[in-house]
């Protein structure tokens, strides 16, 4: 458990003094509140030497609280560091770059942005920031779908992106169980899992976190109001179609309806092969858009789609889609909660977090170009040469058996 603590801060003489007395007081309530958070061990892998980091994110996976982490961790002492969140309406009629450049004349030297998808212009306004202010760091958040260096000539070659993920089955279980278990490389687990699950089964019951973890375990909503988790989930999955996807995307509103169609549709299915034509007209849309909602739904981490020999042609159809998690499935379509679905939608999602995952003609999945993978319950086994199995229900594995639950300690 971490607490928010007051950093030390920095006086901004005549800069707009009264709208930053403001910004500083919400600076400083922000980090004044006890609350719990856990940390992201995003925040150790990120290259902090570049000048302009983005740090993408579906709502309420705690980008937030990552920004709010990253400062008291590595700018408590430092007075040239300020946290903006630009849903203040101060934006509405200041330039990011005009207001950078008296932040930096009078000192600054990084600048946090929160939530910069809120900004009209905002890419032209970071790329003068970099150009003009040398010296100035410059971390933003901003939705999944975003473009930020996609067909984005400001920052392709400048901003570095990463993306904050969901809590991993490992960060859950830390947090429940005040453990402090590491990360495993894929071929660490491929070749020396027993010994890391007997490691871990010393100290802990994985599979007794294991269901809760599939049902409530994703996003950290469960820190604030656990009773409310889906009802919060399925009100961040409304906005980020209502605005992330059809605002960013530059969808009209009207079509609004039919994107939420087809990720019920999806979620009631999954995982399936999807008969484009018959999809088509339950939504009562073109082949062509089918295709591109869905690829704004994969964008923004609703769903995970599965492609032909590793395709990433999104014009093809993909050969099965998923939920992106499986706390998304049960929120969206609590019914179709069948063992196998839950098994398969976690694996694609931990392991495709840092690793290419495509059809296999053997097993359910095949991963790097490399390793087929069938996923099934405790009697599941890899009938196939070069087959691994990732069975549910069991502490530990043998051979090319492998506990389901340890593929969560991948992040």
């Amino acid at each position: 458990m971490q607490k928010f603590k007051l950093p030390a801060y920095f006086c901004l003489q005549k800069l707009d003094q009264e709208t930053v007395e403001h910004l500083i007081h919400i600076h400083q309530t922000l980090f004044e509140q006890s609350r719990e958070t856990i940390r992201r061990e995003l925040i150790d892998e990120i290259d902090w030497s570049h000048r302009l980091i983005c740090i993408k994110g579906f709502r309420g996976v705690g980008k937030t609280t990552f920004l709010l982490n990253l400062v008291e961790e590595k700018y408590a002492d430092d007075k040239t560091c300020l946290y903006v969140n630009l849903n203040n309406f101060y934006f509405t009629k200041r330039k990011i770059f005009n207001f950078a450049d008296e932040f930096y004349k009078k000192g600054g030297k990084v600048l946090i942005l929160d939530q910069i998808h809120k900004y009209p212009d905002w890419s032209e306004e970071l790329r003068a920031c970099y150009d003009h202010l040398p010296d100035l760091k410059i971390v933003f958040t901003a939705s999944p779908v975003l473009r930020v260096i996609e067909g984005n000539e400001n920052l392709k070659n400048i901003a570095k992106v990463y993306h904050l993920e969901g809590l991993s089955f490992r960060e859950y279980l830390n947090f429940h169980g005040k453990f402090q278990f590491r990360r495993y490389k894929l071929d660490e687990i491929l070749t020396n899992h027993q010994q890391i699950a007997q490691e871990i089964t010393e100290h802990v019951k994985p599979l007794a976190y294991f269901q809760e973890y599939l049902q409530t375990g994703f996003y950290p909503y469960f820190l604030n109001n656990k009773s409310f988790y889906y009802e919060t989930l399925l009100k961040h999955v409304n906005l980020a179609l209502e605005l992330d996807v059809t605002y960013l995307n530059q969808l009209e509103l009207k079509y609004l309806p039919k994107l939420r169609k087809l990720l019920q549709i999806t979620a009631s299915e999954v995982p399936f092969s999807p008969n484009i034509s018959k999809v088509s007209n339950e939504v009562e849309t073109s082949r062509a858009t089918i295709m591109n909602y869905l690829r704004y739904l994969k964008n923004a981490r609703l769903i995970n789609l599965l492609f032909p020999n590793g395709s990433e042609d999104q014009s093809k159809k993909p050969d099965l889609i998923y939920m992106h998690n499986t706390n998304l499935l049960l929120a969206v379509e609590p019914n179709n909660n069948s063992n196998r679905n839950l098994r398969t939608t976690f694996f694609y999602n931990q392991v495709g977090y840092q690793h290419r995952i495509k059809s296999s003609d053997k097993a359910d999945f095949k991963i790097n170009d490399k390793y087929h993978f069938v996923i099934g319950g405790k009697y599941t086994e890899p009938e196939t040469e070069g087959v691994y199995a990732a069975a549910d229900m069991i502490e530990a594995g043998k051979g090319n058996k492998i506990p389901l639950w340890l593929f969560g300690f991948l992040y």
